[in-house]
């Protein structure tokens, strides 16, 4: 074997298990072939000095985007998406069941989806499964061609074609996925405590907050646990935004029920007091909460009841997001993230005296975790050769012309952050934006 690689990375701050350290990283067919001390002298094709105030880190895993393609290819696509995703340091994306057209429900959908990213992906791109009423016996198929798990959700999603599941199609799902060891990944709001909640239209923020309350999200996940408990089955909570849920999650795992949970940088950086009325740019469901809200949520991550940060990135029209008037009953909910979600965290963590490490772990081997992805998130030998080139004390300010996403919207427009990712390299090979180097991934295999 040959002592030259064909890319050598080495700079004084190289982010392994071990923390930062000096180190030189050697590549070889795509892979991490060796993790070697600064002045090792490894000798490569190509050669990446990183500046005095640059840091490597492993390319970030974003286990939450909404791609939208096809069917509606004009809200995002896997272009436009995964050039995003470059852009941002995340060298892997898993892309939801909808809102594309068809949504994932069944082996012919997934095949279409594939055939649809397959010659455009900039990053690599794996699959969730949908679990709606009428397809449970679709999931072991749709498992065998290796999908990631299955997303639900427990009342309306928002388009037609993905109808929510009852409880107890909940329950039997979770049973069916238990036989495989699969995982069902829930939105877990209550519809029956929405329907009960006042729905107020108008540009009032504190009416759209009012209509989506923090009860309907803990009754959700509280359903959730007991049919996780019951059935034995992994389950996994989408976009966490109430903490009020901390305890009941902090108990269910620790009585050993199998949960892992998400949350998003809009619910670590955002507040409901900041938000202007009529700034549709920031409607999510569920919504973003109060400044006390925030700071328990970032008190669940630093004490491991969340496991994870993605980005939920949720894109639409500009005239589905901003509709005139700015009625927030009536604005798409959803906010695209996919290409900041790094330096908003980064940002806001450093507030708090957190860590970059501990930041980059919970956008990396958090939703590794989740996922069972097996070669990302670690600067390790044998794992894929996805590194992102991070500058942490840099600044810039967000811009919404200069965003890959596909639809100029944004609630971060304007805000100054930290951190800026120069390079991103997948599979060895810098992402150039232009050349669709990514893989299609599944299951088992990446």
């Amino acid at each position: 074997m040959t002592d030259t690689y064909d890319l050598v990375l080495r700079g004084a701050r190289v982010l392994t298990a071990d923390g930062f350290g000096p180190r030189e990283v050697g590549v070889r067919d795509g892979v991490i072939a060796a993790v070697e001390p600064l002045g090792a002298g490894l000798s490569g094709a190509e050669v990446i000095d990183l500046a005095d105030d640059e840091v490597l880190l492993p390319g970030l895993v974003d286990s939450h985007v909404h791609v939208n393609e096809p069917g509606r290819t004009e809200w995002e696509g896997f272009a436009s998406a995964t050039r995003a995703a470059a852009a941002g340091g995340v060298t892997t994306i898993i892309d939801m069941p909808l809102n594309s057209i068809p949504p994932t429900v069944d082996v012919e959908a997934l095949h279409t989806k594939q055939d649809v990213a397959r010659d455009q992906a900039h990053v690599d791109v794996g699959f969730w499964g949908g679990a709606i009423p009428g397809n449970t016996a679709q999931l072991h198929p749709l498992h065998d061609e290796g999908v990631f798990g299955f997303k639900c959700f427990l009342l309306p999603s928002g388009v037609d074609e993905f109808p929510p599941l009852s409880l107890d199609e909940v329950a039997t799902d979770m049973a069916e996925l238990k036989n495989f060891d699969s995982l069902l990944i829930v939105h877990a709001e209550d519809a029956h405590v929405i329907e009960d909640a006042p729905q107020t239209p108008g540009a009032h923020y504190d009416d759209f907050l009012a209509s989506r309350p923090r009860d309907a999200e803990n009754t959700g996940i509280k359903d959730v646990i007991d049919r996780a408990r019951a059935t034995g089955a992994r389950a996994h909570i989408l976009h966490l935004s109430s903490s009020d849920s901390l305890e009941q999650i902090r108990a269910a795992k620790a009585e050993g029920v199998r949960l892992t949970v998400e949350t998003c940088p809009h619910y670590l950086t955002l507040t409901a007091e900041e938000i202007p009325d009529g700034a549709t740019a920031f409607k999510c469901c569920p919504p973003i909460r109060e400044e006390s809200n925030r700071d328990l949520l970032w008190q669940g991550l630093e004490e491991g009841v969340i496991d994870c940060i993605v980005s939920d990135h949720s894109p639409a029209t500009v005239d589905l997001k901003e509709p005139a008037g700015g009625d927030f009953a009536t604005a798409w909910g959803g906010i695209s993230s996919l290409q900041l979600g790094l330096p908003l965290v980064w940002t806001q963590a450093q507030t708090r005296g957190i860590p970059l490490e501990q930041v980059v772990g919970w956008m990396t081997t958090g939703p590794v975790k989740v996922s069972g992805l097996q070669r990302k998130g670690a600067i390790a030998v044998g794992n894929d050769a996805d590194f992102a080139v991070f500058a942490p004390e840099a600044t810039f300010v967000v811009d919404k012309a200069k965003l890959h996403h596909k639809n100029p919207v944004s609630a971060y427009a304007g805000k100054e952050l930290s951190g800026v990712v120069r390079r991103t390299v997948l599979r060895g090979g810098t992402v150039d934006g232009r050349t669709p180097t990514g893989k299609l991934i599944k299951r088992g295999e990446a």
